[in-house]
């Protein structure tokens, strides 16, 4: 078999840039999968009438061309959402985000937030030479959120320490707020509207599944193949080998699988790039999904939680975001554990610490019947921008790139990022394919972007 485009992973990236290929007349194209359906991570799972995503996906949509893309692909089926987001902590429930949002905890800690984040504007510190993210929050936000919020909630999900952790990722992730937002979200009846997702948008029905299964169904017959595992890549040869299929032939390569995946089955790589990708770090999501025989276990969309005495660092409600998503007197629920990639994870033993953690913060009652337990990890959940990262990705891009080989997306690029920003890398690839234009490699716009 003979193809122009090779593209790997059918998640939203590789449809995306199926699709966008389409659009600037490039016919010769094949886009394998090895799971059965398309989505990557970006799908759902139907258990006993509950419809269950691999974690929390939801769409903040904020370019234009990508919103009208994913509107026009879910036509009919998109509800908007006001953000429902909050954090449990010492007890209580606060807005989220926690830096703009101390209003409910004891004074005296509400005083540490507001007092430390005063500090910061006027006895400003000098950041060293090579910002960590824990010296960034402290100069940023000051010692007291840093302490209650910041600290104990990322190193819950990074797993490491902060000071190794670089600053490269945070971007639009953590914002931050005015005096005036501190000392008014310290108040009763501050405006909850900080952040990039104050807003989202959701399948009415389908899951997030809906989104991959609409961009599928764009692509002509034959286009799109699922089942379809790649067992080996010779990147000087230009062939693959691909399960059901056998020997596929191309002229240009775009991957969009987890970039460690990627380069194990690569074969001609230069040894320096070989040697940066023992360098890259990720965490699994450990994600457990419940149906409980309750309607409304919360009014919440959902909820962060710091603190060392509960498992998951975050808790999500689908069922908020469709009540197609379950049977009705029933509510879905996510829990979401970060454990480093590769770490052996007891699932039993994990799955009682949940469900005792979720007891204790008040979301289930002693007596909720829970119908449905589904584990659906996500291996590759959230790279780690530790300070080998950003000299790793240099190296193994400037070799891809010599070889002709794209590689993007959120696992493909190697980056921290949201669907929408997802769907454009693959318009975005499609369009330098179309125009001829080489692969990025090193270059520092290149870096930018993976940050």
């Amino acid at each position: 078999m003979k193809t122009d485009v090779l593209i790997l992973g059918g998640g939203l990236a590789g449809l995306s840039t199926a699709h966008h290929l389409g659009r600037e007349g490039v016919s010769s194209r094949l886009l394998v999968e090895a799971k059965e359906r398309f989505g990557g991570t970006a799908g759902s799972e139907v258990h006993r009438g509950f419809t269950f995503d691999y974690t929390g996906h939801l769409l903040h949509l904020h370019d234009p061309g990508g919103r009208a893309l994913i509107e026009d692909l879910l036509r009919g089926n998109l509800a908007v959402h006001e953000r429902r987001a909050w954090i449990y902590s010492r007890g209580v429930h606060t807005r989220y985000p926690f830096q703009a949002y101390t209003h409910g905890l004891a004074p005296a800690v509400v005083l540490d937030c507001v007092a430390g984040f005063l500090e910061t504007l006027h006895r400003p510190k000098t950041p060293p030479a090579r910002e960590d993210f824990l010296s960034w929050s402290r100069a940023t936000f000051g010692e007291g959120i840093t302490r209650h919020f910041m600290r104990p909630y990322n190193e819950k999900l990074w797993r490491v320490p902060l000071s190794r952790l670089t600053t490269e990722w945070q971007g639009r992730f953590v914002p931050k707020p005015s005096p005036a937002e501190v000392i008014a979200g310290a108040l009763p009846g501050a405006d909850a509207r900080l952040g990039y997702n104050t807003t989202f948008r959701y399948p009415v029905h389908g899951g997030i599944q809906a989104l991959p299964d609409a961009l599928a169904a764009r692509l002509e017959p034959g286009v799109a193949r699922a089942g379809a595992r790649v067992k080996r890549v010779d990147l000087r040869a230009k062939a693959a080998e691909i399960e059901g299929l056998g020997e596929v032939r191309y002229e240009r390569l775009v991957n969009t699988l987890p970039l460690v995946d990627f380069l194990d089955v690569a074969e001609g790589l230069p040894a320096d790039a070989r040697a940066a990708s023992r360098r890259l770090r990720w965490n699994t999501v450990w994600n457990l999904n419940l149906g409980v025989a309750r309607a409304g276990v919360s009014d919440k969309h959902w909820v962060y939680y710091p603190e060392k005495r509960f498992p998951f660092y975050r808790v999500g409600f689908s069922s908020n975001f469709s009540s197609a998503l379950a049977p009705a007197g029933h509510s879905a629920i996510y829990t979401e554990v970060s454990r480093p990639g590769g770490a052996r994870v007891d699932a039993s033993a994990l799955e009682r610490q949940i469900l005792r953690g979720l007891r204790e913060a008040g979301v289930l009652r002693p007596r909720d019947e829970i119908v449905v337990k589904a584990w659906m990890p996500v291996r590759v959940g959230y790279v780690v921008y530790d300070f080998a990262r950003a000299p790793a990705l240099r190296a193994i891009f400037a070799r891809l790139a010599e070889l002709g080989v794209e590689s993007i997306g959120r696992y493909g690029a190697w980056k921290y990022s949201f669907m929408e920003e997802t769907i454009l890398d693959g318009r975005a690839c499609a369009r330098r394919l179309a125009q001829g234009a080489p692969p990025p490699g090193a270059a520092a716009e290149r870096l930018e972007a993976l940050s």
